[in-house]
Parts: C-alpha cells; sequence; structure tokens
C-alpha cells in the first residue's frame, strides 16, 4: 500500500487548486439562469469564493458556516407565513406566570392572535412563554438561543415545527426583526430596554421598519410610562433627539389601545422600502391628488428634495409581490422618523380602505 505523507500544499498547488474552484464556480454560474435570483446567487457565491482566496482563521470559518445555517433555518421556516402580519414581543425571562405583566402579555398575545396576527418571541420563559399561552402554540413562532445551562424553550412551543434554535444572537435579532410588523415591548431588564432602542436606531437609519412599536404596562403599571419621563428630560429637552420622536411609539396600559395601535397602523400603509435614495411608500388603497398636495403641505419640513408624489412600482421593484399597490415616493431626510410616522398616521386617516381590506389588517 502506497504511503501518502502529510507534505503541506504550495502555493503553486494552492494557486492551481484555486483556479480549478473558480472554473467549476463559473461553470456553475452559467447554468443560474434557470434560476430564480440569480444575481444574488451569484454574488454569494462569489464572496465565499474571494474569502476561500483569502487568509482568515479557521474561527472565522466557523462563525461563517453557522450564520448561514442559522439564516438557512429562518429562511425556508418563514417563507411559507410571507403573507400573515407578524408581532415580536419582547419582555423579561424573570416574570413569573402570576405577575400583572405576564398576564397582560397574555392578554394581548391572544387578543391579537384573535385579530389574524401571528406572535413571534424568542422562545424563552416570562414574558415570552406569555405571549405563546396567549397566542397559542399554532399561531407561534419561538426562536430560540443556544446558551450552556439556560434558555430552555418554553413547553408551549417546545417542538413544534416553528421553533428554531438559533447559534447565534446577531442571526436571531435578525429574524425577530426582520419578519416582524410590529413590536410589542412589556417590561423587561437590560435586554428588553437594548431592543426597544436598537428598533428606533434600525428604523431611523431606514434598516426596519417602520412599523408600529407599542410599550405596554400591566394596568396601572409606570414602567414604560417612567422610561418615557427619563426619554423627555435627559434625551428631548436636551436635544439630542427630535421633539417629534415620541411619536414612534405608543405607551399604554389599556388592552384595546395596544391593538388599536397596531391594526390602525396598516389601515391603509402597507409598507416601505428604500430603492436609491428613494423612500417608497406602498399603500392598501390609492390617495386622491388632493390629498397628495395636502401631505406636501404639511410634511415638505421632512424631504431632501422634490416633492411627495405617487407612483407606480420602479423598475428596481420588478420581482416585488407589492407591484400592484399604489405607491408615495420621497425624498426622506432619515432624520425626522418621528414625523414619517406622523404622516403615516395622517394617511392611514385620510384614505379609504376597502371593507375588506380593512376587516383584515395582518394581511400582507
Amino acid at each position: 500500500m502506497p504511503i501518502i505523507s502529510a507534505v503541506p500544499m504550495t502555493s503553486e498547488a494552492s494557486s492551481c487548486t484555486l483556479d480549478s474552484l473558480k472554473a467549476d464556480l463559473a461553470e456553475l454560474i452559467d447554468r443560474l439562469p434557470t434560476l430564480k435570483h440569480q444575481q444574488f446567487i451569484q454574488q454569494s457565491l462569489t464572496t465565499i469564493l474571494h474569502l476561500a482566496d483569502s487568509e482568515i482563521e479557521r474561527l472565522d470559518w466557523k462563525i461563517l458556516s453557522a450564520a448561514l445555517a442559522d439564516m438557512e433555518r429562518g429562511f425556508q421556516l418563514f417563507y411559507d407565513y410571507r403573507h400573515v402580519r407578524k408581532i415580536t414581543i419582547f419582555g423579561s425571562a424573570r416574570l413569573a406566570p402570576d405577575t400583572p405583566a405576564y398576564q397582560m402579555a397574555v392578554a394581548f398575545s391572544r387578543a391579537v392572535s384573535e385579530l389574524g396576527f401571528m406572535i413571534m418571541t424568542g422562545g424563552g420563559g416570562g414574558i415570552m412563554q406569555a405571549g405563546q399561552e396567549g397566542a397559542g402554540r399554532d399561531n407561534s413562532f419561538g426562536l430560540n438561543i443556544q446558551l450552556p445551562f439556560e434558555q430552555q424553550a418554553n413547553p408551549i412551543i417546545e417542538g413544534d415545527a416553528k421553533l428554531i434554535n438559533f447559534k447565534y444572537f446577531f442571526t436571531r435579532k435578525l429574524f425577530l426583526l426582520k419578519e416582524s410588523d410590529a413590536v410589542a415591548l412589556f417590561p423587561g431588564g437590560f435586554g428588553t430596554q437594548d431592543e426597544a432602542f436598537e428598533c428606533m436606531t434600525l428604523s431611523q437609519t431606514g434598516k426596519f421598519g417602520p412599523v408600529p412599536l407599542v410599550l405596554i404596562d400591566q394596568p396601572g403599571g409606570d414602567y414604560w410610562r417612567s422610561w418615557s419621563q427619563y426619554i423627555d428630560e435627559q434625551l428631548v429637552k436636551t436635544g439630542l433627539v427630535s421633539p417629534d420622536d415620541p411619536s414612534l411609539y405608543t405607551i399604554t396600559d389599556n388592552l384595546e389601545v395596544a391593538c388599536n395601535a397596531i391594526t390602525s397602523f396598516y389601515q391603509v400603509y402597507h409598507s416601505s422600502r428604500y430603492v436609491g435614495d428613494q423612500l417608497v411608500i406602498r399603500l392598501r388603497e390609492d390617495l386622491s391628488d388632493a390629498q397628495v398636495e395636502s401631505l406636501n403641505t404639511d410634511f415638505s419640513d421632512i424631504l431632501v428634495t422634490g416633492k411627495i408624489a405617487k407612483s407606480p412600482s420602479l423598475p428596481q421593484e420588478g420581482q416585488d409581490e407589492t407591484s400592484d399597490l399604489p405607491r408615495l415616493v420621497l425624498y426622506f431626510n432619515q432624520r425626522d422618523l418621528g414625523r414619517l410616522y406622523q404622516m403615516i398616521r395622517v394617511i392611514n386617516q385620510v384614505g379609504i380602505p376597502t371593507p375588506e381590506e380593512a376587516a383584515h389588517p395582518e394581511r400582507k
């Protein structure tokens, strides 16, 4: 039997191997026109090939492969539920079932699931379990995190096909926000505070939303009202945030107000995205020319240039499932996010959805 020695690969051999890999990739890419989203598949494969030709650590490859596996599970799971709006619930994992905040979370998630929304939580205990208790297993997603000796999935979602155990916090947070059409925050510790501020920061930078953000106290509670006083005293009055930024969120201890803050947000407004420097706002119903002109009169201060204008879908949105929806396009300054939320509220008040649309705010 021949003996194979462990001889290190020379740079010349490595170069030949890489050239062969590039040739194989080129052949694969040649077959991609039969696949959807060819451009992005090619970009992803090319990025991996560039990394293969660079000097990165073994740990870097482990992070990359585990993150891709996390994302594969998330993409596969949520694809079948892409037409149903989902609400992410954040809050303390330490609150017991007999606490008023826990019971409020149960009541809220039950109410919004009866309206047709689905619930997403981190899959653990406390407020996360309360969210799934109220919504029920069939209407719940659990996005758990793998931690040594901690964070077992709660018994309501344990074993369900809609439970994902993520390796990394950043991939878990990606899906908790990417798939979310509203965020409900209940009392919690550092993590909950971080999630509240991150939602607003990502919205302000155009990476998330706009979506309704509802901060829910137990009846008579003052957790979020005390938080709001800090925002007013230390951020708004000192000029560190805009005076309109409190429009980003609704604080309430009333279940009906909390539900209405979400359903009313999607009465006419559907969703939005950036195409280049333009913000594209999709609508469930068209606005009249007079209504658009009124928006220009009242919200010209949020524009970098030009006017708010009605538009069909842009060429860059060619494969977008919302391409048949009416649109508004504008050059938003990405600074006055509170004012943008105010404009969305006005749009929802002046537009008149059909009875079918009004009856199903949970449909995307």
